[in-house]
């Protein structure tokens, strides 16, 4: 496992921080890559950006959009 701390800073008009080399080549992430964020309970989590998954996830927000009704009786 590999911890570090990096600092956030100002990157144009957003905010943003720079990956150590050691993670980036230990995640085989590329100039130009795409990331998820997910929020956690113990904060984000980063993860390399999956197309497939991003499919799956949108057609879930669609079913759940459609059918949040049931979800939410489910849900009692």
């Amino acid at each position: 496992m590999y911890t570090e701390t990096v600092k956030v800073s100002s990157i144009g008009n957003s905010l943003g921080f720079i990956m150590p080399k050691e993670i980036l080549s230990q995640q085989g992430l590329n100039k130009g890559d795409e990331l998820f964020i997910t929020n956690s309970p113990d904060g984000i989590t980063l993860s390399k950006y999956d197309p497939q998954f991003a499919q799956q996830m949108a057609a879930a927000r669609l079913l759940m959009k459609k059918r949040k009704n049931v979800l939410r009786e489910l849900a009692k």
